[in-house]
C-alpha cells in the first residue's frame, strides 16, 4: 500500500484558479492522475477539450457547465463525466469557492488552440 500524503498548499497557481496535484506519475501513481481545482467566484471558463475521458466530483460550491453545446449545474455531491475530444469549460456559479475532485487516466492531454499537452497538475 502506498500512501501518498497531500500537498500543504495548491501546487499549481493560475490567479483565480488553483491545482492541488493529489496522485500522479510524479508523485507515484501509474494509471491515473486526481487533483483538486479551486475556482473562484467569476473567474472565467477556459473552453477546452481533452483527449481522454476526465471525471469530475464537486465537493464544495456549484459549478455550471457547458458541454458540446449544452449547459448544467452541479452541486456538492454531483459528479459529471467529459468524453474525450468534447469541448467544454466550469465557471463557478456561486458565491464562495468552487472546489472538485478531477481524475484523468495517466496520458490524457488538454486541448484549446494550439497543439495538445498534459496539464502540469496531471504530469
Amino acid at each position: 500500500m502506498a500512501i501518498i500524503p497531500a500537498p500543504e498548499r495548491p501546487t499549481h497557481d493560475l490567479g483565480a484558479t488553483r491545482f492541488t496535484s493529489l496522485a500522479t506519475p510524479t508523485r507515484g501513481s501509474c494509471e491515473t492522475s486526481v487533483w483538486i481545482v479551486d475556482i473562484d467566484p467569476g473567474a472565467p471558463g477556459l473552453p477546452h477539450a481533452m483527449t481522454r475521458e476526465e471525471v469530475f466530483v464537486v465537493l464544495e460550491g456549484t459549478a455550471s457547465v457547458a458541454l458540446a453545446g449544452a449547459r448544467g449545474r452541479a452541486e456538492p455531491g454531483d459528479a459529471f463525466v467529459v468524453p474525450p475530444d468534447q469541448l467544454f469549460h466550469v465557471v463557478n456559479d456561486g458565491p464562495g469557492r468552487l472546489r472538485m475532485l478531477c481524475c484523468l487516466p495517466v496520458g490524457g492531454q488538454a486541448r484549446t488552440e494550439g497543439a495538445p499537452f498534459t496539464p502540469p497538475w496531471a504530469q
